[in-house]
């Protein structure tokens, strides 16, 4: 099974979230959280890794971490053992406290720092019983809630020696109310998902970041990882419309619109934009002729689902896949 690319290198920010196995929960009591928070610590310590936000959920926790010195696998190795360790000592029971791997997201900080430290700070109040809440009940939540880098992020009195909190706050002029002003927009105005703009599922920046990774992996990806290494390779939205408008058959202005011909031709389009064109879904929805994120997901999920019950269109994805990674390889 293919596993996600792990780009390391000198102060790389990421996102990295673990879930518990089978969704269950990773704490038993507040204990718990303090006991993960003190394991934490230690681990930033031991490995000079910088903290930039955190929020410990029921079955999993959000963590925004810069590496000075290219770590972080070596990093999230001793944490998630540390704490597992301990959380099975403690509660005398054996055996694997996470769902597989940590997820790590790479992150273009200059650009994504300040709205994923939002992201972070705001899924309290993204479950139940809180996500119907009025603005006033949902600020206290979060105001309240012991298990994030928020309150150091509003108050100065509040804040933890082992959290970074500069340079998210450089990007609002260094001043805790502005900060706060921008907490209070996302929880009255909504906001824009940064995942909207994910590539590969592995890459959050603009192409010419990703560009620049591509000097970086020096060909150490394990022979699990190379698939992914495709999200450092991209085909230009234009081929991608040529290469599938070759193997349907049909001219490129037929598979573009808010209402074109066929359906399913628009959601392969998509797809391969998706794959091979490094592209995110609003991207794809603003080339494709207008439509918005959600649409496009939609799409793609209905043409996955029926390539399981359709043989032809099955193999007019194949086809269109092959041409285009022939056009990464060539």
């Amino acid at each position: 099974m293919a596993r996600p690319l792990r780009i390391q290198y000198r102060d790389a920010y990421y996102h990295v979230t673990c879930r518990g196995n089978d969704r269950r929960s990773i704490y038993r009591e507040d204990s718990d959280r303090g006991l993960f928070l003190e394991k934490l610590k230690a681990s930033l310590e031991i490995y000079g890794v910088a903290l930039h936000a955190y929020v410990l959920m029921g079955n999993h926790f959000h963590l925004l971490v810069q590496t000075p010195k290219a770590n972080l696998s070596e990093f999230m190795r001793h944490f998630n053992i540390a704490y597992t360790g301990a959380y099975n000592r403690r509660h005398k029971r054996v055996g694997h406290l996470y769902q597989g791997r940590y997820k790590a997201i790479l992150v273009e900080g200059d650009i994504y720092l300040l709205e994923l430290s939002r992201y972070l700070h705001l899924n309290p109040i993204r479950i139940k019983p809180h996500k119907g809440k009025g603005f006033a009940e949902q600020r206290r939540v979060l105001e309240k809630y012991r298990w994030s880098s928020l309150r150091g992020y509003l108050k100065a009195s509040e804040r933890e020696s082992w959290v970074n909190y500069d340079e998210v706050l450089g990007q609002v002029g260094g001043s805790r109310s502005r900060y706060r002003q921008f907490i209070d927009e996302g929880i009255e105005k909504g906001y824009d998902t940064p995942w909207e703009n994910l590539k590969g599922q592995v890459v959050l920046g603009r192409e010419e970041f990703v560009r620049k990774l591509k000097g970086k992996t020096n060909g150490k990806a394990s022979s699990r990882e190379q698939p992914s290494m495709k999200v450092l390779e991209a085909v230009s939205p234009d081929e991608v419309l040529k290469k599938v408008s070759r193997a349907l058959g049909v001219k490129a202005e037929e598979l573009v619109g808010k209402r074109p011909a066929r359906r399913d031709y628009r959601g392969l389009v998509m797809e391969m934009m998706y794959r091979h064109g490094r592209m995110g879904q609003r991207e794809i929805g603003r080339r494709i002729g207008g439509l918005d994120c959600s649409t496009v997901s939609r799409e793609r999920k209905r043409l996955r689902e029926k390539m399981a019950v359709d043989r032809e269109l099955n193999r007019l994805v194949q086809k269109t896949e092959r041409g285009l990674s022939e056009s990464l390889s060539g």
